[in-house]
């Protein structure tokens, strides 16, 4: 048997509410569906709102099946104090999924393993094979694909993320970015960005834009679609996204192999309806097949 394709690219109309998160310690548990987000690959590091101690436990269930669909077990890292506002961090200790049965589910990790393995180029920054599997699991919630736009004089550049999201009840929106990306550090200096959210359709155009995580880009205009100036920035962004929302960044630290933002939404424009490119992992597209409400994939 072959292994099962490590990401499956799906057309989901936002919000994407498949799938809900529980964060469970102490005896208690909170719903943190919009309440927690990758911070770093290496190591791999969720945040959330809350400070749920030591070891928590953060689940995964399918909505309509009430599935359990996998787990992460967490490890306090440490937090982030703003303003009167705090976020925590955890290192990824250890985690399974139970979207596949036995003994397909360890027969196809070990043939995806061997795989990352295979194709893993000496001295190249990458993440281990278990790692992998882990963030897979932190994906059953399907993450949307964005563009972030930057513009200062002298740099401009647009290219694409899903390590997003809000982080609800503290009020941030975060972006976490590979430190090498070209545009960080203008970033970091500038504190604003302009946030597309991409018609599903445009999955081919998104992939080739992520050459600018190495390279800026030398004109709006060579663009191979129209942009016009977000609402309270005038940061072009996508003519045809979906929503466009501005972002003032508040904080920003390096976090492992990434460059964590946060940031306050400054202007939210829905402009149409539509399908969003999302990422989810095969295995769990896998499972929707079999109970008959697969994502439709692109």
């Amino acid at each position: 048997m072959r292994p099962l394709p490590q990401w499956s690219t799906v057309a989901i109309a936002p919000p994407s509410n498949a799938v809900t998160a529980t964060l469970h310690w102490h005896g208690d548990s909170a719903d943190v569906t919009k309440d927690h987000t990758v911070a770093s690959l290496m190591p791999l590091v969720i945040a959330t709102s809350l400070d749920a101690g030591k070891r928590p436990l953060l689940e995964y269930r399918d909505r309509a099946t009430g599935k359990l669909l996998g787990a992460l077990h967490l490890a306090y890292a440490g937090s982030i104090a703003i303003d009167t506002r705090s976020l925590t961090l955890y290192h990824v200790a250890a985690g399974e999924h139970h979207c596949l049965g036995w003994p397909r589910r360890p027969w196809n990790a070990w043939l995806q393993n061997r795989q990352m393995q295979k194709h893993r180029a000496p001295h190249h920054l990458a993440m281990e094979s278990a790692a992998v599997q882990q963030l897979m699991i932190a994906y059953l919630c399907p993450r949307p694909v964005i563009l972030v736009s930057v513009d200062v004089p002298g740099h401009r550049n647009i290219f694409p993320m899903d390590l997003i999201g809000p982080l609800e009840r503290s009020g941030f929106f975060s972006l976490a970015l590979r430190s090498t990306n070209i545009s960080q550090p203008v970033m970091r200096e500038a504190r604003r960005v302009a946030l597309s959210n991409i018609p599903s359709d445009m999955k081919d155009t998104v992939y080739k834009l992520a050459e600018h995580h190495k390279l800026p880009l030398n004109d709006w205009k060579s663009l191979p679609f129209p942009v016009c100036p977000s609402r309270e920035f005038g940061i072009p962004t996508v003519a045809s996204a979906l929503r466009v929302q501005e972002l003032d960044i508040v904080h920003s630290q390096e976090i492992g192999s990434h460059m964590f933002f946060l940031g306050r939404i400054a202007s939210e424009e829905s402009l149409t309806q539509g399908t969003q490119l999302h990422h989810t992992p095969g295995f769990y597209q896998a499972y929707r097949r079999r109970v008959d409400m697969p994502f439709m994939e692109i």
